[in-house]
């Protein structure tokens, strides 16, 4: 294999659901409850790692039946049923994914600049972020904001490396779907699409992620070396 020329990064920017947190069952249960309130079939749990990640009111339309996801009265309805049960429910099962707690000490003590970047709206992503991340130094943690366009629009991953004052080249983007490999890529910013969350490793291939990391300690380590080979630590 070619050798390639050593990169070093200097930031990391994460995505929240799927990569730094494991929140699939707090969403589908409060989802589902949504769905029971509107008389609506509810999924299983394993449905919704396909139907998360592009925000709030993008999962409601995946959610009810066919026939009713172009309605926005319904929508609405399931938003507020939604955001009541969510509000309950959002720290019940939600936990970070092994290996993330050890990571994000491990590249504080690398000196590597870290945030936070998610379509999740923004209070929910923050509170999630100060409960299960308490002490870790991000930069800055960003959620759905308005005014500012959803991933993967790259408006707030520079956002981001604007306040770590580096160049997009500096910057890795970590996250564990085709909504963040293409967030990186349209930032400039190389990608590292993570196995363990809620999408898999072909989605995360196919869509051109430059390095795919297994555990959280192949992020160390590309930290650590700056770069090893494209795709596949």
């Amino acid at each position: 294999m070619m050798e390639q020329t050593k990169k070093r990064y200097r930031g990391m920017i994460f995505d929240l659901d799927g990569t730094l947190v494991n929140t699939l069952e707090d969403l589908a249960d409060s989802v589902n409850e949504a769905l029971e309130k509107m008389g609506y079939p509810v999924w299983k749990t394993e449905d919704y790692r396909l139907k998360v990640g592009r925000g709030f009111r993008n999962l409601m339309e995946n959610s009810v039946p066919p026939e009713v996801k172009e309605d926005s009265a319904v929508i609405d309805r399931m938003l507020e049923y939604f955001v009541n049960a969510y509000d309950r429910r959002y720290m019940e099962k939600s936990r970070p994914y092994d290996g993330i707690r050890d990571m994000l000490a491990d590249l504080e003590k690398e000196g590597i600049m870290t945030a936070v970047n998610s379509n999740k709206r923004t209070d929910y992503t923050e509170k999630l972020i100060a409960a299960l991340f308490p002490g870790v130094p991000f930069v800055g943690v960003f959620g759905e904001r308005a005014g500012v366009p959803k991933k993967p629009d790259p408006a707030s991953a520079l956002e981001l490396c604007g306040i770590m004052g580096l160049e997009p080249a500096e910057v890795l983007y970590i996250g564990d779907s085709r909504t963040d490999m293409q967030t990186g890529k349209n930032a400039g910013m190389d990608t590292v699409g993570v196995v363990w969350g809620f999408r898999g490793y072909q989605e995360l291939h196919e869509n051109g992620a430059v390095y795919i990391a297994r555990t959280p300690a192949d992020i160390v380590e590309l930290a650590r070396t700056g770069g090893i080979r494209p795709c596949d630590i």
